[in-house]
């Protein structure tokens, strides 16, 4: 049986459309996919992101522990600031994606909501006698405040200075008097917040929300806009575009795989053999050039050869065409290539392009 977050209640309440995902019960669309987008894009939205995952690892040795287990180098972060990075198999490939926050105290670790078991898990796999590991997901609600307008919306709230907040850092603070940490983070391409508090204030916090943004005609938001945010930006999802089957590299994630760590990581023998051949195939944007909507395993071919596969497409709510990730050959990965999308036994025209597709976000 699916799990509720602290908001479920507010979605109903609000007409939400509620499907099964992660294992949660959550909004698909409150409005309508394209308007909550273009809200997102315009003004501000408010995403329930609870079932994300949060486990929080404290202790003399969680820095080096941490930085063995992820690509990207923890020791570079200085307190109340997040880093992106990849959790890989030895073998390369991507067991998830996740956000390392370095807080006074602890670590935060905030995974895929549909992952966070296994994850829990891998790391209690590989867990150190210097290491304390929590698993504070279910205590805990995250909500992501997005939108050009969502610093201003959040100002009204917040008792920290948000202007102070860079990309990528956080300040805990409180939220409507509620106990928050309050990180400039986000997966839609604009500008704005995410903010975790205790599960039992959710709906005082959410309340105060829409109250404070009435102006800016804030909306709930579903995981329907969700995707295509995130696919205008080129954001991967798990279990699309990555996945264990996927190496980072490959998919365009090698900024956040440091190699000359050196005391080295999980999987970073196998990741140096794939730098140094250079990956096979590449995860490209697609832009069709006449009609069609991409979906995934849509095959892709260069003439008669079949080189990749659709893994994430939509149409585009902000540039009103069909759009998609794929992996294809890495000879055809390049911007500009010209190839063709198999949809429903027609062979329709596309095009690769340079990330994002979407280049007008107040975040990029």
């Amino acid at each position: 049986m699916a799990k509720k977050t602290p908001f479920y209640d507010k979605h109903v309440a609000a007409g939400g459309k509620m499907v099964e995902f992660a294992g949660y019960e959550l909004p698909v669309q409150f409005r309508g996919i394209i308007p909550e987008h273009r809200r997102v894009r315009s003004t501000v939205g408010v995403f329930d992101v609870s079932h994300m995952g949060r486990l929080e690892v404290s202790d003399g040795e969680a820095e080096p522990w941490l930085n063995h287990l992820t690509t990207n180098d923890v020791t570079a972060l200085a307190t109340n600031q997040a880093q992106y990075s990849v959790l890989c198999y030895p073998d390369g490939g991507i067991i998830d994606d996740l956000v390392v926050y370095r807080l006074a105290d602890r670590f935060l670790l905030v995974v895929n909501g549909a992952n966070s078991t296994r994850d829990f898990a891998w790391l209690r796999q590989h867990a150190s006698p210097g290491v304390k590991l929590e698993n504070v997901t279910e205590e805990t609600a995250q909500l992501a405040v997005q939108g050009p307008k969502a610093e201003a919306v959040l100002a009204r709230l917040s008792s920290v200075d948000l202007s102070a907040i860079a990309f990528y850092w956080s300040l805990e603070g409180e939220i409507a008097g509620v106990p928050a940490l309050i990180s400039r983070t986000g997966y839609t391409g604009e500008d704005g917040f995410e903010l975790y508090f205790a599960r039992e204030n959710a709906a005082e916090v959410w309340d105060a929300l829409f109250e404070a943004g009435r102006a800016e005609e804030i909306e709930p938001i579903g995981l329907g806009a969700r995707d295509t945010l995130r696919m205008e930006m080129k954001y991967a999802l798990y279990g699309n575009d990555i996945d264990q089957t996927t190496n980072p590299l490959e998919a365009g994630l090698g900024f956040v795989v440091k190699l000359d760590k050196p005391e080295g990581f999980v999987g970073d023998n196998a990741l140096r053999r794939v730098n140094e051949e250079r990956p096979r195939r590449r995860l490209v944007c697609l832009e069709m050039d006449g009609a069609g909507i991409p979906r995934p395993h849509h095959e892709i071919y260069a003439g008669a050869e079949k080189v990749g596969a659709v893994t994430s497409g939509t149409m585009s709510p902000s540039l009103n065409k069909g759009i998609a990730l794929a992996y294809v050959a890495r000879r055809h990965a390049k911007a500009d290539s010209a190839l063709e999308m198999d949809i429903r036994g027609r062979r329709l025209p596309a095009t690769v392009v340079r990330p994002p597709f979407y280049k007008q976000g107040s975040r990029k």
